[in-house]
This record gives structure tokens, C-alpha cells and sequence, in this order.
């Protein structure tokens, strides 16, 4: 099976991709149909254009109406056999029992690509039932041909926890892209366009973060910069912005943090790419949640500095990083304020090539098709 024909399943809405989880979807279907034939059967929100060369099916029901999708099962089993589809990959583990009823049906193995352990995630968030999804969970991932896990620390826990067989998981991550380089002299022309129009002064340092603030591990990070970091920053001496970009921020957080003289809060923004090329430091408070911190991810893509909380780097190489990540123990937040005010006094090489190496989409997803090949 060197080039088998895919059948993915997505559960909720990712096209266009917009938001880091959306992209994660999104790139790895673009990437991995330049090397098979990818059918993508999504919830029916998405958009039905392309995704590269894979084609988007978008009739599905969401996942927290995932049950109603017994209605379509016929419909996927008549484009398994019609496409002579190889593989079913399920992203999430929402869907984890319709792979497991097709692979019944139609002979055809299935894959889980994990996000997060979503069992963590509902804890953290204090869901009630996060412990019968938790049952949910372990039983589909151990239902399944093979589990794709977003960190290795994320594998290593299913297998320790869940009893998963080793030879059954594999870390296939998140990828970004070389062409968000950005060099310190276009850093400095972009960051000086923004004081000059925000009526900054020279030596005003950029701070920046960004999420989807209906996350509860992105509104407790706006409650640590508000309560935690901008306290401890009032010691010092230096002039500082923390920009602010989200969606989902509700009307409240929105009060609160356009009342904060040292944040400039934008509120969703339709081209954040310009934010990472032109702050000085991406800061990532971020002590809840797991998965892979995509925004941290990609600030590093564009070469940006950083400053993470332990928990908020999980998955991150900080040996594929160079100098760019600082790493602060979680909860530590007088060190965390330290290192945002010595942050522009430390001269920082670019970002290492074996970076891109490592997180390139092109190198993730031919690790997935040798995993996918020997299932």
C-alpha cells in the first residue's frame, strides 16, 4: 500500500481554516494529498472547495450530534467501496465508533489522529462527564489499527494509562511552514510602522498573544497577564505593550482588557500573520490544556522570541529552538515577568533550520505514510 486512498473524517468545522486547530486539519490533508488520493467527509459547515488535491464532502452532523450521524453510514460505506478507499482516518476521538462500525462494515482499517487527550482537556475544564468520555476514549483508541498522538509526552501517557500497544502509536505533529521566516530587519520596519501609528515610543517593547478565547486554558492565560504578569511588570522600568489578538472573547474579558492601559486589544483579526512579524516577544502563559500549543508553534515559524510557560511547550524540542524559546516553570510568575522585562536586552540568534526540518509538513506527513503503510 505505498499510496493509499484516504477517507478522512472530520466532525466539526475547519474550512477555511482559520484558528491553530483548524490549520493542523488543514495542513496535514493539504500535505499528505500531494503523495494519495484524500476524500475529506466533513461536518456540513465546511466549505466544499479543495484542500490541496483532497476533495471536501461537508454533510456530516457535529460531533456533540455526533450519534445522528448513524443516518450517513450507508453513504460512507458506499464512498469507501465506489473510491476503493484503503484507509479511514478519524480526527479527534469523537468519532472513534463510526470508524469502528465502518471498519465492521466495509473490512477497511481506521486511525485516530489525537489533537489532545481530550479527557485531560474536559478535566481541566471541569466538564461533569469527563470521566465517562475518558472511558470513551481509551476504548476507541484501543479499538483502533493505529493512534496518531500530537506530542510524544500525549503517546507516552496513552500507552502508560491507556495500555495501548507501543507498535500501535506514533507522534505525527503539528507542521509549519519555512516561508514565515521573518528577518530582524523586516521585524524592525514592521514594529516601527505600528508605534509610529499607535503613538508609541521607540523603545516600546511588543509583547504579543493570541487564542480563541472561548478556550478555557487561553482565558485563564488573560487572567494571569491581567492579574499576575502586569503587577509584577509595574517593578520595572521599561515601556511595554502586550497586543492581544482573539476570537470568541466575551463582553466582559473585552472590558477588562481595553480598560488595561499596557494591552492594545484587536479583538479577532483576519491576518495575525502580520502580529508575528512584527512583536518582539510571543509570551505563552499557558498552564492548562493539552495538544501542542499552535500558537506557540507558528510564533516560532516567523523567528519570533519566546517566553512559555513548561506545560505551554510540551511537544516543543527546546533543542530544535536554539536561543529562540524560554521555557519558565509553570506558576512561577515573578520569573515569567523577569524574563518578558530582559527579553529585549538579550541578543538572540534566528531560529535553526533543524526547526523546519522537524516541523515541516512535508516531513510529518511522510512519517505518517510510512506508519499508515505498515498498518
Amino acid at each position: 500500500m505505498n499510496h493509499p486512498t484516504i477517507l478522512a473524517i472530520v466532525s466539526y468545522r475547519v474550512f477555511p481554516a482559520v484558528m491553530g486547530g483548524q490549520k493542523c486539519v488543514d495542513g496535514f490533508y493539504r500535505a499528505l494529498s500531494q503523495h494519495c488520493t484524500v476524500w475529506i467527509a466533513a461536518e456540513k459547515s465546511n466549505a466544499d472547495s479543495p484542500v490541496g488535491n483532497a476533495r471536501v464532502l461537508p454533510f456530516l452532523y457535529q460531533h456533540k450530534t455526533g450519534i445522528a450521524n448513524i443516518r450517513w453510514v450507508y453513504r460512507l460505506y458506499q464512498l469507501i467501496k465506489k473510491e476503493s478507499i484503503d484507509l479511514i482516518i478519524i480526527e479527534h476521538s469523537y468519532f472513534g465508533w463510526l470508524g469502528i462500525l465502518l471498519r465492521r462494515l466495509s473490512g477497511k482499517k481506521f486511525v485516530i489522529r489525537s489533537h489532545n487527550i481530550e479527557t485531560l482537556r474536559f478535566r481541566d475544564m471541569r466538564k461533569p462527564l469527563w470521566r465517562i468520555y475518558g472511558w470513551y476514549e481509551q476504548w476507541v483508541h484501543r479499538a483502533a489499527d493505529k493512534s496518531f498522538f500530537i506530542t510524544g509526552e500525549e503517546k507516552e501517557w496513552a500507552i502508560s494509562k491507556w495500555q495501548l500497544l507501543p507498535e500501535k502509536c506514533e507522534t505525527i505533529t503539528y507542521g509549519v511552514s519555512a516561508t514565515h521566516f521573518t528577518t530582524a530587519a523586516a521585524r524592525q520596519l514592521n514594529r516601527t510602522r505600528f508605534l509610529q501609528e499607535n503613538q508609541l515610543s521607540p523603545d516600546t517593547v511588543l509583547f504579543f498573544f493570541n487564542g480563541s478565547m472561548d478556550y478555557l486554558p487561553n482565558r485563564d492565560a488573560l487572567h494571569i497577564i491581567v492579574h499576575e504578569l502586569i503587577p509584577r511588570l509595574h517593578a520595572f522600568a521599561f515601556a511595554y505593550r502586550i497586543i492581544i489578538c482573539g476570537s470568541n472573547t466575551g463582553s466582559d474579558w473585552k472590558q477588562v482588557l481595553n480598560g488595561q492601559p499596557e494591552i492594545i486589544f484587536r479583538d479577532f483579526v483576519n491576518d495575525i500573520d502580520v502580529y508575528y512579524s512584527m512583536t518582539d516577544c510571543f509570551i505563552n502563559p499557558v498552564t492548562l490544556g493539552t495538544g501542542i500549543k499552535i500558537k506557540l508553534m507558528d510564533a516560532l515559524s516567523f523567528n519570533m522570541n519566546c517566553i512559555s510557560c513548561e506545560n505551554g511547550a510540551r511537544g516543543i524540542p527546546i533543542n530544535a529552538t536554539g536561543e529562540k524559546m524560554q521555557v519558565i516553570s509553570n506558576y512561577n510568575w515573578q520569573a515569567f515577568a523577569e524574563a518578558m522585562y530582559a527579553a529585549p536586552a538579550k541578543p538572540v540568534k534566528d531560529i535553526p533550520e533543524a526547526f523546519y526540518q522537524l516541523f515541516d509538513w512535508e516531513s510529518i506527513v511522510q512519517r505518517a505514510l510510512i506508519s499508515l503503510q505498515a498498518i
